[in-house]
């Protein structure tokens, strides 16, 4: 790799960490690539995005100064897992990991926030933002379909006895 691809490559490495909503490190020596493909379509599904780094050009991407906590993520043969949403790459991830022993979520980072594995694991058990969207529009919904209900119900109490009434006279 030459010059001009490693500056164009930490700039493209800058742009997916300020747009992402939290980066999962991983280690992922042993993965066959019909499991790192099986991996990618799972991201790719829920918006999110796996890609095999080179350490130095992430941490060059990082600004990371010597010894800082982003120095302990790279290290070895490191994938980055990201998505916009902050939950995503760490559901998608923390459950390929648990069936995959040679894949191994060594943590990440929300922003300048770095996480340990099991801060990784913690984010992954929150809901989505779409999740948290479903469950808001239930809970606005809620009211308006008891309105609703309310509204209707001596209309049809109304109908009831007037159909009451016309069979009686038609007995």
């Amino acid at each position: 790799m030459d010059r001009a691809q490693k500056a164009e490559s930490i700039e493209t490495l800058k742009g997916v960490f300020a747009d992402a909503g939290a980066v999962v490190v991983t280690h992922n020596l042993g993965l066959t690539v019909a499991e790192m493909e099986d991996l990618r379509a799972r991201l790719r599904k829920e918006g999110g995005a796996f890609k095999v780094i080179k350490n130095r050009l992430a941490l060059k991407a990082l600004e990371a100064a010597e010894g800082s906590d982003y120095h302990g993520l790279f290290k070895g043969p490191v994938g980055i897992a990201y998505a916009n949403d902050a939950v995503t790459a760490a559901k998608v991830t923390a459950e390929f990991a648990k069936g995959n022993d040679r894949f191994v979520v060594q943590g990440g980072f929300m922003g300048e926030k770095v996480l340990d594995a099991k801060g990784i694991e913690t984010l992954s058990k929150l809901p989505s933002l779409d999740q948290i969207r479903a469950s808001l529009l239930g809970l606005l919904n809620a009211p308006a379909t008891k309105v609703a209900g309310v509204v209707q119900a001596p209309a049809a109490q109304l109908a009831r006895v007037f159909n009451a009434y016309a069979t009686k006279d038609a007995a």
